[in-house]
Order: C-alpha cells, then sequence, then structure tokens
C-alpha cells in the first residue's frame, strides 16, 4: 500500500483533534473548519511523506511532532492562512503549549508542558508487537473538553552555586 493509505488514519486523527480544538474554541465557522482540516491533512501528508517508517514507528517521531510553545506550527499555520486566519487569532483559539505526536499506529498529544500524555488513535503493530511504553501513558481524551492543565510542577528548578 502506498505511504499515503498507510498514514490515513493517523493524519486524518491528528488534523481532526486540532479541528475540534479550534471549534471549542468558538467563531470560526463549520464551512472554514472543514476547509482547515483538509489543508492540514493535506500539509502533513506532504511533510510525512518521505518520513513514515511502520517498521520503525519512533524514527522520525521529532519531524513529526507537531508543536505550539509561544511558536506557531507552521503545518498549522499554514493551514488556517488558507481560511484566513492569523498565528495571533490562532494563539487565543489554541492551546498555548501543544504537543501532537503523529507517529504511525499511535497518536497522542499532550498539552501543558508538564500535562499528562493522551492517546488519541492507537492500532496494534503488525507483528504483534505490543508497546510497553502504553502502560505508562494515561488515555484521557475527554481532558481537552474540560481544559484543565495540571499545576505546574517545579521539581525541575536548579540551584547554581557559587
Amino acid at each position: 500500500a502506498p505511504a499515503g493509505a498507510i498514514m490515513r488514519t493517523e493524519i486524518s486523527t491528528a488534523a481532526a483533534f486540532v479541528t475540534r480544538l479550534l471549534r471549542a474554541a468558538g467563531g470560526v465557522g463549520e464551512e472554514q473548519l472543514r476547509c482547515f482540516r483538509e489543508c492540514l491533512q493535506e500539509a502533513l501528508r506532504e511533510h510525512y511523506r518521505h518520513h513514515w517508517f511502520p517498521l520503525v514507528p519512533s524514527k522520525g517521531s521529532g519531524y513529526r511532532c507537531i508543536r505550539i510553545n509561544h511558536k506557531m506550527d507552521p503545518l498549522i499555520g499554514k493551514a488556517a492562512g488558507m481560511i484566513g486566519l492569523s498565528h495571533e487569532r490562532l494563539f487565543q483559539l489554541l492551546p498555548s503549549e501543544l504537543t501532537l505526536w503523529v507517529d504511525p499506529f499511535e497518536v497522542s498529544y499532550r498539552i501543558g508542558e508538564d500535562g499528562s500524555i493522551c492517546v488519541l488513535y492507537e492500532s496494534p503493530q503488525p507483528g504483534g508487537k505490543t508497546n510497553k511504553l502504553l502502560e505508562s501513558r494515561t488515555s484521557c481524551k475527554e481532558e481537552w473538553r474540560i481544559g484543565r492543565s495540571s499545576p505546574s510542577k517545579n521539581y525541575n528548578v536548579m540551584t547554581v552555586s557559587s
């Protein structure tokens, strides 16, 4: 099967998730949202074309990661531009800290730098290898609806002794 067909579920899951976040924020019309989702899917497909390794799902994960962290992810920015949404507007509508991992067989996200990682889509890998990582992850698909963020943890404060 061509890579496009293989990545279809993962890409549509990721694009639908970002679209849901926009819809939840309000103020964007359904027709615009539909166009945004299609543009984002197309941009992701193009971006991932030569960076999709079903036999080694973690390979290229950083390249495929969609990230908003005081900088707008270029792929989201591009799709939003197609429907006339500026980066400034996007920052108002979307979480200021969002990481979305789109990997073969798994799409997951984290809102906030120390939020929990939530799995949006997961399918067994061919060859029956179960992913041990999953036990440590919470499946919290509903969490974004509530929009709660975990309290900030300060255990990474480094003290510099002179």
